[in-house]
């Protein structure tokens, strides 16, 4: 199940595509990214929620859109250009056509002096003002004088969309993949997320599943409240395990961060395959959680929800700045995330309690399954036989049986399999 698909091969160009388009938490650059999306996945459904909907304790923003904006000297050169980079506005500016002196446009001029090429992200949703983002070595060449400032930009009532693919399973119990597009072009910090979540959903698609996947593209945080105010009593019933997926696409390193407790099946699942298949990873508390963990984790909605990372939101340099591009995401980096939550999602699929079925050691030779032949496996072969019914009591899953016994889970999957086959051993559920 974790060979070398073909939706591996097209995620960074998936990316490159996605990367001009201006998005934010409402808006066309959404509903682009979101028709791009269905072109990958023609089941995704693409839905609307109106600006002023109550969600919980939230209400839907109004919906803003963008068509340019600049800053211009006296002598007609823009010297902040959103056609050339559109981090170079603020989230959510408000319209805004002046004449300034240096002096008065100060204030609406955001930098890092600390990463002087770089490009900051800043936004504001939730109050109304505008605003330029430019490098800070930028903003120490512009001369004193007047400037003309355009954001040609509008606020007004509208509609918030988002993605939602349901894959169907054997079962009802449910696992969640969720990731964001409102953020504009940013590399690791948003357009990882979707191509891989993309590329996962290709692959669950091609053959049936024991679980049903629910599988969603939103903007962040108010998207996940808005999700949730429409479903939560459902996913609280039928979720098993759910994965934010953000920051996949670098080959810096791999992170994880639990759920709020940390002792979920998606905790189990993660912690054991990042521990089987990579050389090291970076293990974060959920007091440090940033993303729409807050909101699955919140304690009246406590799914089991935990976050699959390379390099975690605001721990590498580039975060949130225009260094986060299409050079820090490589190919490499997007397929090793996907190929770990692959092996997640798998490792879900294939994790069962069985249950021994014979009082004492049944028979294997005449089963066929004791081999016949000695060589240097064959001990190996029969203690991890022997092993798997040995604790296959009902209770432990096969996650914990392959920590118990030290076999990779994988091998423990194979053996429990064909045990199962010849009649050894029953199913139980996993709770």
């Amino acid at each position: 199940m974790t060979r070398a698909l073909p939706e591996i091969e097209p995620m960074h160009r998936w990316a490159s595509d996605l990367w001009p388009i201006c998005r934010s938490l409402t808006g066309e650059g959404v509903r682009q990214t979101l028709s791009y999306l269905k072109g990958l996945l023609p089941d995704l459904q693409i839905r609307s929620v109106p600006s002023g909907e109550q969600a919980f304790d939230w209400t839907v923003p109004e919906e803003w859109n963008i068509r340019d904006a600049y800053i211009e000297d006296v002598d007609g050169n823009r010297v902040v250009d959103f056609q050339q980079n559109n981090l170079h506005v603020m989230g959510y500016s408000e319209p805004v056509d002046r004449v300034m002196s240096l002096e008065e446009l100060e204030p609406y001029l955001y930098t890092l002096p600390e990463l002087p090429d770089a490009i900051p992200y800043i936004t504001s949703y939730y109050k109304r003002r505008w605003g330029f983002c430019m490098s800070h070595s930028s903003k120490g060449r512009l001369q004193a004088g007047n400037y003309r400032v355009v954001i040609d930009s509008t606020l007004a009532p509208g509609v918030l969309n988002y993605g939602e693919l349901i894959i169907a399973g054997d079962t009802d119990e449910e696992i969640l993949l969720s990731t964001y597009i409102c953020h504009p072009s940013m590399a690791n910090n948003e357009l990882s997320g979707p191509v891989v979540t993309a590329a996962l959903a290709r692959w669950i698609g091609q053959e049936q599943r024991r679980h049903t996947y629910r599988i969603i593209f939103i903007p962040e945080t108010i998207g996940a409240i808005v999700y949730l105010s429409q479903h939560w009593e459902m996913m609280k019933l039928r979720t098993v395990a759910g994965f934010v997926v953000t920051c996949i696409g670098d080959e810096r390193a791999y992170s994880f961060l639990p759920s709020r407790l940390g002792s979920t099946l998606a905790d189990r699942v993660a912690r054991s395959t990042l521990a089987d298949f990579v050389d090291h990873f970076d293990s974060y508390s959920f007091t440090t959680r940033g993303s729409d963990e807050r909101q699955y984790c919140s304690p009246l909605i406590d799914l089991p929800v935990v976050s699959v990372m390379r390099s975690k939101y605001g721990t590498y340099p580039e975060y949130h700045t225009s260094l986060d591009d299409l050079t820090l995401v490589t190919q490499d980096g997007l397929a090793g995330g996907f190929r770990i939550l692959q092996r997640c999602l798998q490792r879900l699929e294939d994790n069962r309690r069985y249950r021994a079925v014979f009082m004492c050691e049944p028979q294997l030779g005449k089963r066929g399954l004791y081999p016949t032949t000695s060589t240097r496996d064959t001990a190996a072969q029969i203690q991890t036989m022997s092993d798997v019914l040995g604790y296959a009591d009902g209770h432990l899953d096969l996650l914990e049986i392959s920590e118990l016994i030290g076999v990779s889970f994988e091998r423990c999957a194979e053996v429990a399999r064909s045990l199962a086959q010849a009649g050894l051993l029953s199913v139980d559920p996993v709770d």
